[in-house]
């Protein structure tokens, strides 16, 4: 039995006790009372948990459920950003994806499991779920057998043994339909320039299209090619880091979580003792680990989070305890256990996913309808919607097709788009007069779009219907790249365009930025899907 240090600090243990509980609800959402079932911990206690990381933004509260919220991703993205392997290996796998015309996914070891950690998918009506921060049994997937072949997991007997044995002789392991019937998959260990295994590279696929032997026979020499790349890739980033080119890096801005001392004390201010502040503090350290490459110092971690020595040190033991963080020569390690805490739930999460929490919250405010939509073709496509809760309000449909010259996202998006590519899609655009306002020409088109991109939102007044104006602004990536728009529709006739634009545009632009900023936590290491 493990003896807890006295060290620890009982709010952030308690608070991942509840991240934890509600990742194992369905679908990522638990009901407060479930929580402090699952938990052992009293109501009160979860309600102020609950209540600091929904400020946090790790959870999101919907009556008196919890939901697991975008912001969580960012515990899993700081072990992906400290380990560095998507980064590093991610494009050569997805390359062998691409040679093979077959899912290649990474996988670590992760105490009795195999952890994974990036996956490069192929289109295909016949899918495979796995996802970021997926956890399988070590005994049924091909990379189990080639950590235990490493004594990396246990390799137990049987027939499990046995498989291991062949690895160490092959140097190769092949899963056929262990974890799933018609699954099979081959792998092979990674390995760093002092030899130790890093992690596995599998191909995967499924039995309509090859048996075990065939995939073996097809992928093995390509996979191998593949491993000898990333190992060379692995070997010039190991000399960067004894050069000191490659250390500690500057904190990302993750918003209110990792804001530091500052924003914490304003938060306890005005919540009190609803906002643990040890919490939000020990989060703080864990994310600290994605601005660190390989092992970090304490002194590192304090300095990256503006804490004092001691506090960063508390949340570093109470870490260790867990098992997310473990202490060696250099500094302290995180691992990839902290993907638990709804990574893979995340990396699940579709862009309507992601924006609908936050256009309720909109139209809660504003009372009229709002929109997310994407460019598709000449069109603009509506992705998700939330009407308004007036008696008369805009009656459209997620999967709306409208022209995107007459529309205020459309206008946006068209704006967004490299001066190239708008005009030549502006070129083939043929616009109809839909009202008598619609702008028709080509010249008058083209600088409306200009405006819109000087601006830095559209505006549609009664183009597409009489009677209807709408505001839009873009929704941007991690990267900044414009991947939807955002707006609010409402009936022209209700105030002067002047009042609506002073007091929706603001709303838009916050709201907005809520979007992008789940969009760039969720998709830091995978695409998210548009629909």
């Amino acid at each position: 039995m493990t003896t807890t240090p006295d060290e620890v600090v009982g709010p952030l243990e308690r608070g991942l006790a509840v991240l934890r509980a509600v990742v194992a609800g369905d679908g990522g959402r638990r009901g407060v009372g479930e929580v402090a079932r699952a938990t052992g911990l009293a109501r009160a206690t979860v309600d102020r948990v609950a209540t600091t990381l929904t400020v946090l933004g790790v959870l999101r509260a919907e009556g008196r459920e919890l939901v697991l919220a975008p912001g969580a991703a960012e515990l899993g993205n700081a072990y992906l950003d400290s380990c560095g392997l998507p980064a590093l290996l991610g494009p050569h796998a997805a390359a062998l994806a691409e040679r093979l015309d077959e899912p290649v996914s990474l996988a670590v070891p992760d105490g009795d499991g195999v952890r994974f950690l990036a996956q490069a998918n192929r289109r295909r009506a016949l899918a495979f779920a796995f996802r970021p921060g997926d956890l399988l049994p070590a005994g049924r997937c091909a990379p189990g057998a080639l950590f235990a072949a490493e004594d990396t997991v246990p390799a137990g007997d049987g027939g499990f043994a046995a498989r291991v044995r062949e690895v160490r002789e092959r140097g190769v392991a092949v899963d056929d339909q262990l974890i799933e019937p018609g699954l099979v998959s081959v792998a092979v260990a990674v390995r760093d320039p002092a030899g130790a295994v890093v992690c596995a590279v599998s191909v995967v696929s499924h039995t309509s299209r090859h048996d075990a032997a065939a995939l073996e026979a097809l992928a093995l020499s390509p996979l191998r090619e593949t491993v000898a790349a990333m190992e060379a890739a692995l070997a010039v980033r190991t000399a960067e880091e004894a050069d000191g080119t490659v250390g500690v890096a500057t904190v990302r801005d993750t918003g209110p979580a990792g804001s530091g001392k500052e924003t914490d004390a304003a938060l306890k201010e005005e919540l009190g003792s609803g906002f643990l502040r040890s919490l939000a503090r020990g989060l703080d350290v864990l994310r600290a680990f994605g601005a660190v490459r390989g092992p970090a110092r304490l002194t590192d971690l304090a300095r990256l989070t503006g804490l004092p020595r001691a506090t960063a040190r508390r949340s570093l033991i109470t870490l260790c305890h867990l098992g997310y963080v473990r202490e060696d020569t250099g500094g302290f390690v995180l691992l990839p256990r902290v993907l638990e805490l709804g990574h893979a739930r995340l990396a699940a999460l579709t862009l309507p996913e992601i924006a609908t929490p936050h256009l309720v919250r909109l139209v809660r405010t504003v009372r009229e309808s709002a929109s997310v939509a994407v460019l598709d073709g000449d069109d603009i496509r509506y992705v998700a919607r939330v009407a308004g809760s007036r008696l008369l309000h805009i009656d459209i449909v997620v999967g709306t097709r409208l022209p995107a010259y007459a529309t205020s996202m459309g206008r946006v998006l068209l704006a967004a788009l490299p001066e190239r590519e708008r005009d030549a899609r502006l070129e083939r655009i043929t616009p109809e007069a839909l009202t008598p306002r619609t702008l028709t020409g080509s010249g008058e088109l083209r600088e409306a779009v200009v405006v819109t991109a000087e601006r830095g939102f559209g505006w549609i007044e009664e183009e597409l219907e009489e009677g209807l104006r709408s505001v839009a602004v873009p929704v941007r990536d991690g990267t900044g790249r414009v991947v939807a728009a955002l707006n609010i529709a409402l009936h022209a006739g209700r105030c002067p365009p002047e009042e609506s634009l002073s007091a929706l545009l603001p709303q838009l632009r916050e709201t907005s930025g809520r979007i992008s900023a789940d969009l760039a936590a969720v998709g830091r290491h995978a695409p998210v899907p548009t629909s």
